[in-house]
Order: C-alpha cells, then structure tokens, then sequence
C-alpha cells in the first residue's frame, strides 16, 4: 500500500525532527487560559529522498494540533531572508525537542541574523495593519489580539536593529500588550503607538549593529555537511 504524501510528511515529522520549540503567546509571553500551544519545528528529509522523481515536503502541518514543521533547507532559506515567523521560531524561550543537528542549527542564529530583517519585519507589519484598518472599516474595530501581536512585532523589530539580539518574550511589555488585547486603550492610542515603533525602528536601522547580509556561506557549509551525513 503506498503512503499517502500527507502520511508520509508526518512520519518524517516524527522521525527526523531535529528541533521543535513552541511559539505564539506561550513563548511571546502572552498567554492567557485560553490560550493554544503552537508547536513549529524542523526536520531533516533524508537525504536519499532528494534522489527520486517526487521530492521530500519543504514543510508539514501536522501531525498534532497547531503542529507545523519546515525541511531543513527551506527554513534555513527563509531564514536568511529574515522571515519574521522562522528567525522568532530560532529564538524561542521554551524548546521541546533538540538533537545534535538541531543545537548546530541553534548556534547558526547569529549567521541569519542581518538588516534585512529591517524591509522583512516591516513588510509583515504593513500587511497585518492593512488588515486591522479593513476591520475598523468592516467593524468599527480591529481584532484588538492582532492589534497586540502587531505591537509585540514592532517592538522586536525594533529591538532588534537596535541591538542586534532577537528577544521573542516581551518581558515588562506584557501587561501593556494584554490591556490592548483586552480592547482597554482606544484604537487611536494604539495606532499612535504602532507609529512611534515603526519610527524608532526606521531611526535603529541607519545605525543598527547588523550585518548589511546573512553569513549564507557559513549556513550553506552546514546544510551541506548534514545531507553528507545524512547519505552516508
């Protein structure tokens, strides 16, 4: 009986998963009672497979519940360009499942790390605000969570050009963030803060500590190392 691809992504998921760490409001410092466990990871696709007609998945949803995983090489690859969801995924406080290859892959987190991150993080925060504004237009208000997840964005944004050190928990922000969650502060409050980080973001970046590039080099040597090991 020939597996079916969704099958076979989760048994890749559970057998060659070599980080796995939990994101959203549980690693952000925002969960409540209510909240889910956002479980993101990645695998390493033998190599063997790369070989075949039909390539391995660049990424599986699954096998559990708010369960998402990347091949090695696509998240790397989204990675250097500054992906906001894979460089905070890198970044999480709370890591449930790590092998040799995975704390190589830890220890990479400075090579991903540049000013692109500048254009990436503030693209995302466009396109979620675009979405916030057609809320009020729709609703006469925004989705008062995404508003508070915008504002954690902007803020490690901003933190992170200034100081070249992604931080993910927002730390004594918490209590601020939930208040805009629980729609306490007017929505014009709000958006004069989201202006006030997109500029103190745009001032980190003329002097941020960031590389101009990622080290793609230092990145690629070891992808190419782990599909060697993995082929012998």
């Amino acid at each position: 009986m020939v597996e079916s691809p969704e099958t076979a992504g989760h048994a890749l998921v559970r057998e060659h998963t070599v980080y796995e760490c939990v994101m959203g409001s549980r690693a952000f410092g925002l969960a409540t009672e209510d909240s889910d466990t956002d479980r993101r990871g990645v695998f390493v696709a033998p190599t063997p497979l790369f070989w075949r007609f039909d390539k391995p998945p660049t990424h599986v949803d699954g096998p559990e519940a708010e369960q998402f995983s990347w091949e090695l090489e696509r998240f790397c690859e989204l990675a250097l360009r500054a992906n906001p969801n894979v460089l905070e995924c890198l970044h999480s406080p709370l890591v449930t499942r790590l092998d040799a290859t995975g704390r190589e892959l830890l220890a990479l987190r400075s090579a991903f790390l540049s000013r692109r991150a500048h254009q990436s993080f503030a693209g995302y925060a466009i396109s979620q605000r675009k979405k916030l504004d057609a809320d009020l237009r729709t609703h006469g208000a925004p989705r008062w969570k995404h508003a508070m997840h915008l504002l954690r964005l902007l803020t490690s944004a901003r933190d992170l050009l200034r100081t070249g050190t992604l931080t993910v928990d927002v730390g004594e922000e918490r209590e601020p963030l939930l208040a805009v969650r629980r729609g306490e502060l007017p929505w014009a409050a709000v958006a004069s803060w989201m202006a006030r980080l997109h500029e103190e973001a745009d001032a980190a970046a003329v002097r941020t500590p960031l590389p101009p590039e990622p080290d793609r080099a230092r990145v690629e040597d070891f992808l190419i190392r782990v599909r060697r090991a993995s082929a012998a």
